[in-house]
């Protein structure tokens, strides 16, 4: 039964939230500081995401392979390498310094 109230709240919560999306008035929208926060905001949620995916092992801060297959993708993408490239190295290094026992 608590799965049920879990999901009905969850239903409530995302209708709510697309209805306060619909009641922004539209010049809100168009102001420069919201532009800028709108074109920012998911890089910076994406940049968290994989911090906190690279650097935590359950409620732990951890360096380990992750933590060299970033920096891998990193170096290849100040390098201007194509996406796949990035995500090969990232995966190559990552393999790689696992394979070694770290």
């Amino acid at each position: 039964m608590n799965v049920w109230i879990a999901i009905a709240i969850t239903v409530v919560g995302c209708y709510a939230v697309k209805l306060a999306g619909l009641l922004v008035p539209a010049g809100a929208l168009e102001r420069p500081a919201v532009r800028r926060l709108a074109a920012l905001l998911p890089v910076a949620l994406l940049a968290a995401l994989t911090a906190q995916q690279t650097f935590s092992a359950g409620s732990a801060l951890v360096v380990d392979a992750r933590a060299a297959g970033l920096a891998a993708a990193g170096l290849a993408l100040l390098l201007r390498a194509p996406f796949l490239v990035v995500v090969a190295a990232a995966v190559l290094v990552t393999a790689g310094v696992r394979a070694l026992g770290g």
